[in-house]
């Protein structure tokens, strides 16, 4: 059983390309214009034809209040027309002039302390202000006359990165918007207190004004007002997406979009709440060293953005060529990685592949962040790779518009992670993320392709659907999970799912809440374990961080513990649910338990993983009506062999009978459906 989501209206990305996007960020405000001759000559010996401009332009084309010069992009944007380049136009806003922050610095962001954060990074504004959005739509609207109908623009890129860095404002003006977003969801102050708990610690207001964001206080903040003011940061900011939109639409055509931020170190927005906005859905990610598994949040990151693009093309609007600036420790890509990563979101459903930034910077705070063109120059192996890779996403046109096959889905919730992520629970040693990384990391290490779904998603098709640490979960969500396994689903359901509502109310009764009938267990107290503590369990393997006491209630124990106060009792379970089957697992299991259990959940759902993957050999496949193309990625530090037979596309050769893909090496086979 395989199955590729619901195509969107449009199959391919519609950016004026026959093939697949290839480009950068530029920033020609930062050279010498005799330099942009130059570099638009280069882009196209790299193969360059999407080009994202104007990002942080907004003290150049405004240098004072209302007095706009284009003249400089003017001649940056027929440069690149004139090369058949075609243009991702920034709005401008993403970072305040001088001059804005002077005139009105009551649109600096506060933090929940209550001091001001200051100009002299970027971002320094408030969500909120009404002055930020009168200056920054009025910018908005200058550009789109000068460019709405211009031939070379393809994209409008709102702002960059939204809420990177002021994600969360606590000023006067965001407690008034704040109260206002309150209201529209509540009605009434008493729903509010209903829905906040507010009989707890005295806190039930009387009066909206009573109600503030969640500053710093001296002990736990109520955590239903931390969780509304996550969802309220997020739609605010969405908000001022539009508004820029809307200027947009008026005065042109042309599709619009901006950068997400997909990444494990980036939380504040619910993008499954922004993605209908999008045009094309686009994302930014970089490699995150702080990681155990870099590569693995990489697949996971691409997943999940094909899962905002419903399934549809999307573009990875920025990644890089080679180390970071902004990490601990900056590490550089090895010989063949830049090729394998870019890959890598390819074949998991982009289809267009850009870089931050094209000339590396040679002040500011990123001057130390890679380049397609490095501070060496031309004469460079990073420049070499640029060219060759190029060339190879040239090759990779065909591709535009196939589809991800996929077997399996994860579910995941940036609003789940929020709630399950607050203070004053069980213990800090559990992180959302980290469960759903795990368990997606294991399913494509086992050789499957996986979907990332949000709750309530449709799950038709999918053989196995595994839920990790769905902490909040809807009465209408949790339905559509049990729906799925009576019709003939595998559902793999973790511990801390199910405990409470959308208000953060936890469901009595006994956890796993909301799950509780469908998994056919309860568990009357959550066990957390003390910090490099580990338990046995019955399979030989052994786990740590969390346990719970499960009693069966119509489940069958898989493995039980074997020691501790749970000695004898379930610790993973299995329950028959009309045609499918329900599993509970109640403890973090150590990866190789983790990746038996799932063989275990596959092998019922006959899922059979990709029979090319091996360890280190990451496998995924495209399809259209026609062909497939199957992309090898091998991170192992020795060759694999397979016997894939078709086109290889990397070096543009036949493949026929037993091949190998070198240490680090990447290989994408075209085969004939027919044949494949």
């Amino acid at each position: 059983m395989t199955t590729t989501l619901p195509a969107p209206a449009t199959t391919a990305l519609g950016l004026g390309s026959t093939g697949l996007a290839f480009g950068c960020d530029y920033n020609p405000e930062q050279w010498d214009p005799q330099v942009w001759v130059e570099d638009v000559r280069l882009m196209r010996e790299a193969g360059v034809n999407l080009v994202a401009i104007n990002v942080f332009g907004w003290s150049h084309v405004e240098p004072h209040q209302g007095e706009y010069d284009f003249s400089a992009l003017d001649r940056v944007i027929e440069l690149l027309h004139g090369a058949g380049i075609g243009v991702d136009l920034g709005t401008g806003t993403a970072s305040t002039p001088p001059w804005l922050t002077t005139a009105h610095p009551e649109v600096l962001p506060v933090v929940a302390d209550g001091t001001t954060r200051w100009p002299g990074g970027r971002q320094a504004f408030c969500p909120s202000s009404p002055v930020y959005r009168e200056h920054a739509l009025a910018l908005v609207r200058a550009t789109a006359e000068r460019y709405g109908d211009h031939p070379a623009v393809k994209l409008w890129h709102v702002s960059n990165e939204l809420g990177c860095h002021n994600a969360y404002c606590f000023c006067d003006v965001s407690a008034d918007a704040f109260r206002d977003w309150l209201r529209n969801r509540y009605g009434t102050v008493e729903a509010l207190n209903a829905a906040w708990g507010t009989a707890f610690w005295s806190q039930r207001y009387s009066d909206w004004d009573q109600v503030l964001p969640p500053r710093a206080t001296l002990s736990f903040t109520n955590p239903g007002q931390t969780l509304d003011f996550d969802r309220f940061s997020s739609d605010e900011l969405l908000g001022h997406h539009r508004a820029e939109v809307a200027v947009l639409r008026e005065l042109s055509d042309k599709p619009v979009t901006t950068n997400f931020m997909v990444a494990a170190h980036i939380t504040a927005l619910d993008y499954w709440t922004w993605a209908d906005d999008m045009d094309v859905i686009a994302n930014d990610h970089y490699l995150d060293h702080r990681l155990a598994r870099p590569q693995a949040e990489l697949a996971f990151a691409a997943d999940t953005t094909r899962g905002l693009a419903k399934g549809g093309p999307w573009l990875l609007m920025e990644h890089s060529t080679g180390a970071v600036n902004w990490q601990p420790r900056n590490v550089a890509k090895d010989p063949g990685q830049m090729l394998r990563d870019t890959v890598s979101h390819i074949a998991r459903g982009a289809d267009g592949v850009c870089f931050f930034q094209w000339r590396q910077s040679v002040q500011g705070s990123e001057k130390f962040h890679s380049a397609m063109l490095p501070h060496a120059g031309t004469d460079s192996q990073t420049w070499r790779d640029v060219v060759a890779l190029g060339a190879v996403v040239e090759r990779l046109g065909e591709l535009r518009g196939s589809r991800v096959v996929a077997d399996v889905a994860v579910v995941f919730s940036w609003e789940v992670q929020w709630a399950a992520d607050l203070e004053a629970h069980p213990t800090t040693e559990l992180r959302y993320l980290e469960q759903v990384h795990a368990f997606h990391a294991a399913l494509t290490d086992l050789g499957l392709t996986v979907d990332v779904v949000a709750p309530g998603a449709p799950l038709d098709g999918y053989g196995v659907v595994v839920v990790p640490e769905l902490y909040l979960v809807r009465d209408e969500h949790a339905a559509v999970i049990a729906e799925h396994v009576e019709r003939g689903g595998q559902v793999v359901v973790t511990f801390f799912s199910g405990v409470v509502d959308g208000d953060d109310r936890v469901r009595t009764g006994g956890y796993p809440g909301a799950f509780r009938d469908l998994l056919g267990v309860r568990v009357d107290e959550f066990r957390p374990l003390a910090a490099g503590q580990t338990l046995g369990l019955s399979d030989g393997s052994r786990a740590h961080t969390w346990s719970e006491p499960v009693t069966l209630h119509g489940a069958t124990a898989v493995t039980t513990y074997t020691e501790g106060p749970l000695a004898g009792s379930p610790a993973v379970t299995r329950n028959a649910v009309g045609a499918g089957g329900a599993w509970y697992v109640s403890t973090v299991l150590e990866d190789d338990a983790r990746s038996a259990l799932l063989r275990q959940v596959l092998d019922a759902a006959g899922v059979r993983p990709d029979p090319v993957a091996e360890p280190g050999l990451e496998v995924v496949r495209r399809r259209d009506d026609q062909h497939e193309w199957v992309f090898l990625l091998n991170h192992s530090d020795h060759q694999v062999a397979h016997t894939v037979t078709g086109h290889e596309l990397v070096v543009d050769r036949p493949v026929d009978g037993a091949t190998v893909v070198a240490p680090g090496g990447t290989q994408i086979i075209r085969t004939d459906r027919k044949h494949a």
